[in-house]
C-alpha cells in the first residue's frame, strides 16, 4: 500500500471540508491586500521580536510600558521568526505577511471547529455549516487579519475546546496532557482562556469525588494532575518573563493580566472609561448587535435545550458527557461576562478581548440547529431548518461582500443603520481605524504620479506602510501646505466632513469612518468665511464663530504654533444640556473626541493646533465643532508659557498648600504645581488630580463609586518650563471641595503624594 493511500482515503472522506478550506484561502487571498494596519500590531510585533532576541541571548525585555513584558509569545514569537527566515525587510511585505499567517491561524481554528461539530454529532453537514459560521463572522473575519492578539486567542480556544472534548472522551493520560499544552498555550496568548484551565479542573475534581473504585481514583487524579503540569509547563516556556525570578514575576504577570490600558467607549450613545470596568450589559449588547442574527437566535434556542436536558436530570448530568460539555459551553460566557463585570476587567475597541466567547456560542448556536431539526417532524422539514440556516449564512456573505473592506464596523439589523451617522453617534466605529488604508488607495488612484502631501497627525495607525514601495515613497509627512500641491489633510471627529465630491471619504451604513479633505481648498473657504466675522477674542490667534464651528486663525504663524494647546470652554444655556456620561478626566491625547466638566458647568474642547488645523501658505487656520445646544458663553484661548508663568508669579505671593516633589499652590479657581531646577524626567510622569466633594451628590454618577471625581493630566497637556522652573496649572470645579489628593505617578506606580485639606471659606 503507498504512502498517498491514507491521504487519499482522508481526501475521499472530507473533500467537503477542503472544498470550504480552498474557498477561504481563495478568499482570503483575494481581500488581504484591501485592508489596512492596526494601531496594536506594532506593539504587538514588538513583543515577538523582543522575545526572540531574548531568546538568541541578544537582548532584554525592556520595554517603554513594562506590561508588556507579561505578554505571552506563543502566537507573536512564531509570526516574527516566519518573518525573518523569509526576510521580509519592506513594510508592506511585513505586514502582509503578517497578515496572511494570522489569518491562516484563524482558518486552522475554523478546521478544529468542524472536527469538534463532527466528533459531537456525526453530522459532516453540520459540522461543515459550522465551520463556514465560525469563519464568517463579519467583524472577526476582517480582525482575523489585523488582530494577531484576540483572533488567535479565539482559534486557541476552540483548538482547546476540541482537545478538552477529546480528552474526557478517550479519558488517557496522552489526551490530557495534549489538552493542557493547548490550554497553556491558549492561556499564554490570552490570558482570560485561565477560565477554561478552571473549568477542565473542576470536572476532573467532580470525576474524582464520583470515581468509586482506587484504580479509577488514581486515573483521575495522574490524569488531572498531567492536565495541569503540562498546561503550566506550556505557559511557563512561552514567557520568557517568568524564567528569571518566577515567583515575584508570576505575582506580576496575575497583577497586569487587566492591561493598564486607558480609553474610552462610545457605547449606547455614553462614554465609558475602561478602566472602570464596563457595565453588565456591555458585552451581551455588543455581541448582540455585532454578530449576524440567525447565530444569536440558535445559540439561544441551543441554551435553553441543553438547560432543559442538564437541569431536567441533575443526578444524571455529573456523569453525563454531553450533558456537561453542554453546560460548560454554557456557563463559559456566562461566567466570563460576570467576571468582567466583577473584577472590572479592561474591555475596549467593542468585544475584541473577549472574542473568545465566540467559539462557545457558535458551538450553542450548533446544538440549537440540531435539536430544531430534530423537533421538527418529518425529514423535509428537518432539510428545511438546514436550508434556512444556510440561507442565512449566505445573507451575512453578501452583507460582507457589500461593505467590503469595512466589515469589522458591521451592525446587524438591531442596530439602526439607515439614519445618516445615526451608528457613529452611538458606538464606537473609529477604533483601530484601518479603513483609512481605502481613502489612501483612493489617493494613490486618483494621483498617479508626483508628490502627495499628507498631514502627519491623523496617520495613526501608519496605513500608508501598507502600500505599494512606489505609492507609499510619493507621501511626504507634513503640517505646512501651500497651495499648488497635492495636499491632503485627515479630518477628526466632529469637525464636518464635506460633501463626497470635495473629499475622500471611506463610510459605512451612511456613517463616515475617514474622510480626507484637500486643505488649501477646505481650510481656506472657513477662513474667508471667519473674516467676514468680528473675532470672538484677539490673542495669539484670532477666534471666530462661524455657524456651528470655532474657526482659529493666525496670519504669518510659525512651525511652532502648529503644536499650540487651545482651551475651549463652552458653557450652556441649561446646565442640563451638559452630557453628564463623559468623565471629566477624558484625557486630551483623545482630542477628537469631548470631555464633559459637570463640576465646572461647562463643555471643555480642548484641542492640539494641528489636529484640527494646519500651515496654509504661511497661515494657521484650525476648525474645531462647537455643540448642537444653545450656548451661553464660550471661552477659549491658549495655554503659553506665559499665561501658565504668570499664574504662577501670581501664586508665590501666598503661602503653599503643599510642598514635595513640586509644591503646590491655589488661588481658589485652579492648583499651580512648580518644580525649581527640573529636568524633562520630572515633567515626563503623569500628574493624578483626586478631588473630594463636600457632598457626595456633586460627583457625577460614574465617579460615585469611587467617592472622587478624577482630573489627572499629562504636564504637556497643562504645563510649561518657565525659565527653568517646571509649572503647570489645573482648574478645580466649582462644588465645595472637602479634600484633595495629588501627586505624580509611571507606570502605575505613584512616585510622590501629598493629601490637600482647603482651608475653611475655600
Amino acid at each position: 500500500m503507498s504512502a498517498a493511500s491514507p491521504l487519499r482515503r482522508l481526501a475521499a472522506a472530507h473533500w467537503p471540508l477542503l472544498v470550504v478550506c480552498a474557498l477561504f484561502l481563495l478568499m482570503g487571498t483575494l481581500v488581504v491586500d484591501d485592508y489596512g494596519v492596526s494601531p496594536d500590531e506594532m506593539v504587538q510585533r514588538r513583543v515577538g521580536n523582543e522575545a526572540l532576541d531574548y531568546l538568541a541571548g541578544d537582548g532584554e525585555l525592556v520595554f517603554a510600558q513594562p506590561h508588556l513584558r507579561y505578554f505571552g509569545m506563543a502566537f507573536e514569537a512564531p509570526l516574527v521568526l516566519a518573518e525573518r527566515i523569509l526576510g521580509l525587510e519592506d513594510s508592506r511585505d511585513v505586514y502582509l505577511g503578517r497578515h496572511v499567517l494570522t489569518h491562516l491561524f484563524f482558518l486552522a481554528g475554523g478546521v478544529f471547529c468542524y472536527l469538534l461539530v463532527l466528533r459531537i454529532f456525526n453530522r459532516r453537514p453540520l459540522a461543515l455549516l459550522a465551520m463556514v459560521l465560525f469563519l464568517a463572522h463579519p467583524v472577526i473575519y476582517v480582525h482575523s487579519f489585523l488582530n494577531s492578539k484576540d483572533v488567535p486567542a479565539l482559534a486557541a480556544f476552540m483548538v482547546s475546546l476540541y482537545l478538552v472534548h477529546r480528552a474526557f472522551r478517550r479519558d488517557t493520560l496522552a489526551a490530557f496532557l495534549l489538552c493542557g499544552a493547548g490550554v497553556g498555550l491558549l492561556v499564554n496568548i490570552r490570558v482570560a482562556g485561565v477560565m477554561l484551565f478552571v473549568a477542565v479542573l473542576a470536572l476532573r475534581a467532580l470525576d474524582l469525588a464520583l470515581a468509586g473504585r482506587a484504580g479509577e481514583r488514581r486515573r483521575v487524579l495522574a490524569t488531572g494532575t498531567g492536565f495541569a503540569l503540562a498546561a503550566m509547563l506550556a505557559y511557563y516556556a512561552t514567557l520568557p518573563a517568568l524564567w528569571t525570578d518566577t515567583l515575584s514575576h508570576t505575582v506580576e504577570a496575575v497583577r497586569n493580566a487587566n492591561p493598564p490600558n486607558e480609553t474610552w467607549n462610545l457605547f449606547r450613545g455614553e462614554w465609558l472609561y475602561s478602566r472602570d470596568g464596563p457595565p453588565f450589559a456591555y458585552v451581551p449588547v455588543w455581541v448582540g448587535i455585532t454578530t449576524p442574527p440567525a447565530t444569536l437566535l440558535l445559540a439561544l434556542i441551543g441554551a435553553v435545550a441543553l438547560a432543559w436536558r442538564g437541569l431536567g436530570h441533575p443526578r444524571d448530568l455529573p456523569r453525563n458527557g454531553p450533558s456537561r460539555f453542554g453546560m460548560l459551553l454554557i456557563a463559559l460566557p456566562v461566567v466570563a461576562v460576570v467576571a468582567v463585570v466583577v473584577l472590572g476587567g479592561n474591555v475596549y475597541n467593542g468585544w475584541r478581548q473577549l472574542y473568545f466567547l465566540y467559539a462557545p456560542l457558535l458551538l450553542l448556536a450548533i446544538f440549537g440547529l440540531h435539536w430544531l431539526a430534530h423537533a421538527l417532524r418529518g425529514r423535509w422539514m428537518r432539510t428545511g431548518a438546514y436550508a434556512l440556516a444556510g440561507a442565512a449564512v449566505a445573507v451575512t456573505v453578501v452583507s460582507m461582500a457589500r461593505i467590503h473592506p469595512h466589515q469589522d464596523r458591521y451592525f446587524n439589523a438591531l442596530v439602526d443603520r439607515t439614519t445618516p451617522e445615526h451608528p457613529a453617534s452611538r458606538y464606537d466605529m473609529r477604533y483601530w481605524r484601518q479603513s483609512g488604508r481605502a481613502v489612501l488607495d483612493g489617493i494613490s488612484a486618483d494621483h498617479p504620479s508626483g508628490p502627495l502631501f499628507l498631514a502627519v497627525v491623523p496617520r495613526d495607525p501608519p496605513n500608508e506602510q501598507i502600500l505599494p514601495p512606489v505609492d507609499r515613497e510619493r507621501f511626504t509627512e507634513t503640517r505646512d501646505f501651500r497651495s499648488g500641491e497635492r495636499n491632503f489633510h485627515a479630518l477628526h471627529g466632529g469637525q464636518p466632513c464635506p460633501a463626497r465630491d470635495d473629499a475622500y471619504v471611506a463610510g459605512i451604513y451612511a456613517s463616515t469612518l475617514a474622510c480626507v479633505v484637500d486643505p488649501v481648498a477646505y481650510f481656506g473657504k472657513l477662513r474667508r468665511e471667519a473674516l467676514a466675522t468680528e473675532p470672538l477674542d484677539r490673542s495669539r490667534f484670532d477666534a471666530h464663530r462661524v455657524g456651528k464651528v470655532m474657526v482659529y486663525l493666525r496670519d504669518g504663524c510659525s512651525p511652532d504654533d502648529l503644536d499650540a494647546r487651545v482651551f475651549l470652554h463652552v458653557h450652556p444655556a441649561d446646565s442640563a444640556d451638559l452630557p453628564a456620561d463623559l468623565p471629566a478626566d477624558f484625557p486630551a491625547r483623545f482630542s477628537e473626541r469631548w470631555r464633559y466638566r459637570t463640576g465646572f458647568a461647562f463643555e471643555s474642547r480642548d484641542f492640539v493646533f494641528s489636529h484640527f488645523g494646519a500651515r496654509i501658505d504661511g497661515n494657521c487656520v484650525a476648525v474645531a465643532p462647537l455643540p448642537d445646544y444653545p450656548i451661553a458663553s464660550i471661552r477659549t484661548g491658549q495655554r503659553t508659557p506665559e499665561t501658565i508663568g504668570a499664574a504662577w508669579r501670581a501664586a508665590t505671593g501666598s503661602a503653599p498648600l503643599a510642598r514635595s516633589f513640586f509644591t503646590v499652590w491655589s488661588d481658589g479657581r485652579e492648583l499651580i504645581y512648580a518644580r525649581e531646577t527640573c529636568s524633562p524626567e520630572d515633567a515626563a510622569a503623569r500628574f493624578f488630580l483626586h478631588v473630594y466633594p463636600g457632598d457626595e451628590d456633586d460627583l457625577p454618577d460614574y465617579r460615585r463609586r469611587h467617592g472622587f471625581d478624577n482630573h489627572d493630566f499629562a504636564f504637556a497637556e497643562r504645563g510649561a518650563i518657565v525659565e527653568g522652573v517646571c509649572v503647570a496649572t489645573a482648574l478645580l470645579p466649582g462644588y465645595p471641595i472637602a479634600a484633595i489628593r495629588t501627586g505624580q505617578h509611571d507606570a502605575g506606580e505613584r512616585l510622590w503624594e501629598v493629601e490637600i485639606v482647603p482651608p475653611e471659606g475655600e
